[in-house]
């Protein structure tokens, strides 16, 4: 497989991939954050006024064709914001909850930031459903994974409260009950839960490489270890691994990533260079029960179909 796995070739700002089996298509879709890397404006426009980039993949997620971004998303009038789309399919419905900021704001803070709902049977028609009411009006990057008792959990940043992980519950997807924080300390976003070698894994982004936390219920978090720290060896992977989305399949778990390879020693983050973003994926494995994530070696990934009974473990 080549590395990077994908550059978006509209605005080069590919980032916070979600990786989705399109079951209309039959194809491996990779939604995203699409970043305008090459737009101008001033300060951090550019992550702002951001559609939903879409590529698809018809061989197991080797290769990569863009495809566009979706439509139908706006609510409201204006050229709005969209970030980071965590997609999870339950009973014939792709359900998405996506970040959403109203406008292009030119700075980072000072703006609301909310979490909308959509649904779909095709990835390309949606409803939209409404703005959650969670913790706070600065809430991103939403991830969502089946309960035990048949109820849903959603995970996601509150940065009007350290940007920590705080999480929800709900019954149907529809209607979401606040719990409370989950993942305090160090300010990290994008949380990412999943299973894998019958243990819950939780990542989050420290903006130093991935956080890696583990569970036997859910419930109860211990850190594990650190992911994508370390600079790889592959082209555009010379840098830390950011917001994350993990694909597994029985005995296999790939992790896609995203990096910006220009920020080395010596670039001006700011700069229009250092913008750029490439997607990457990589192997994840346990040792002696430690996440660790070979992403120097060669992968030799190939994703399998699901089916419309293919159904998260939990």
């Amino acid at each position: 497989m080549s590395a990077p796995l994908f550059r978006d070739p509209i605005f080069d700002g590919a980032a916070d991939p979600v990786v989705v089996w399109n079951r209309s298509e039959q194809t491996w879709w990779m939604i995203y954050t699409n970043r305008r890397a090459t737009a101008g404006g001033p300060k951090f426009a550019w992550v702002h006024g951001t559609d939903l980039g879409v590529a698809s993949s018809a061989d197991g997620g080797q290769s990569w064709t863009y495809r566009g971004t979706l439509t139908g998303l706006e609510h409201e009038w204006g050229h709005n914001t969209f970030w980071a789309p965590e997609i999870f399919w339950h009973e014939g419905t792709y359900h998405m909850y996506v970040s959403y900021i109203q406008g292009v704001p030119h700075d980072w803070a000072g703006h609301d930031r909310h979490i909308l709902h959509y649904t779909s049977t095709n990835l390309l028609s949606w409803t939209f459903h409404g703005k959650l009411e969670l913790s706070s009006d600065r809430v991103i990057d939403a991830c969502i994974y089946p309960l035990p008792n048949g109820k849903f959990r959603m995970w996601y940043k509150d940065e009007a409260n350290s940007s920590h992980t705080y999480a929800a519950d709900s019954p149907d997807l529809y209607q979401w009950e606040v719990i409370g924080p989950v993942i305090t300390g160090r300010a990290h976003e994008g949380p990412n839960v999943f299973r894998f070698r019958d243990t819950y894994w939780m990542i989050v982004d420290e903006w130093r490489g991935q956080a890696v936390y583990k569970s036997d219920d859910l419930e109860h978090w211990e850190w594990n270890s650190l992911i994508l720290d370390q600079p790889g060896n592959r082209e555009d992977d010379g840098v830390i691994g950011l917001h994350a989305d993990v694909v597994v399949q029985n005995d296999e778990a790939y992790i896609f990533y995203f990096t910006h390879p220009d920020r080395i020693e010596g670039i001006d983050h700011a700069s229009e260079p250092a913008r750029r973003s490439s997607i990457q994926a990589a192997r994840l494995d346990v040792i002696d029960g430690v996440m660790v994530c070979p992403r120097d070696e060669v992968l030799q990934m190939k994703l399998r179909p699901e089916n419309d009974t293919s159904q998260i473990s939990v």
